[in-house]
């Protein structure tokens, strides 16, 4: 698998190139992980928290795929309360054990409406290393390469990656986990999303996520651009040829 040296790499090219090939709903956003020995790259927003809930459960927004959103737009970096209200996005993302998020109230909702099961959760991919802080923000606003680069795009960008990498993980809730498989498995995923997330992000039903390594980019955005020259190519010829049936 080629990977490349990206530390000069123009980052605001990489954007723009990606909204040629994907179109994506929102300007793509890096994800990049700290250690406790690495200081983050941006600061902390203004931090409010709601009351907790009745089992003590709260966080800086509804669940940590709202990040996404938000990091559209602004960078900000953010520790594992901000993401506490969502037990299972704080153990896909490394903040909590598995043993942690299973002890968690919203945990137990969804097991015991069958929204999944035991088995489902615990074979959930997750950060294998604790972060003490995550950044978000436009990756063209980058300096240093991301650990993880989401997009959120419609039905035609989906085409579009599975063109380009024919195996292409294409996964279903939660939503938040195919970043895990970015970063630790150095995978492109995408997700169709999940209720969950799409409730409290407030993702239009059009939109999916999907989710480009890093350190794999220019390799990613090389081969969309060559696989969108081909799928352009066969348009109009299919263009061209029902013209016959008008």
């Amino acid at each position: 698998m080629t990977t490349f040296n990206q530390d000069a790499q123009d980052w605001g090219d990489f954007s723009i190139r990606l909204h040629a090939v994907l179109k994506p709903f929102a300007s793509p956003v890096a994800i990049t992980f700290y250690g406790s020995d690495q200081t983050p790259s941006a600061p902390r927003v203004d931090v409010h928290y709601p009351p907790p809930n009745e089992h003590g459960r709260t966080g800086q927004v509804p669940a940590g795929c709202v990040f996404w959103i938000h990091g559209a737009t602004d960078t900000f970096a953010t520790v594992a309360a901000d993401h506490a209200n969502c037990s299972v996005g704080s153990y896909t993302h490394g903040f909590f054990t598995l043993e942690q998020a299973a002890s968690k109230d919203d945990v137990g909702a969804v097991l015991e409406a069958g929204w999944v099961n035991q088995e489902s959760v615990m074979s959930l991919p997750h950060v294998s290393e604790r972060p003490e802080s995550v950044v978000y923000g436009p990756l063209s606003d980058c300096t240093k390469t991301p650990d993880v680069v989401l997009l959120r795009i419609n039905g035609l960008g989906l085409m579009t990656m599975k063109d380009a990498f024919p195996d292409i993980i294409i996964e279903g809730k939660p939503q938040c986990h195919i970043v895990a498989m970015a970063k630790d498995q150095n995978m492109i995923a995408a997700s169709v999303g999940c209720a969950l997330s799409r409730s409290r992000t407030g993702m239009c039903p059009e939109e999916m996520t999907c989710v480009i390594p890093g350190k794999r980019l220019q390799e990613v955005v090389e081969t969309l651009e060559a696989t969108v020259d081909l799928d352009r190519a066969m348009a109009r010829y299919a263009s061209a040829d029902s013209k016959r049936f008008a």
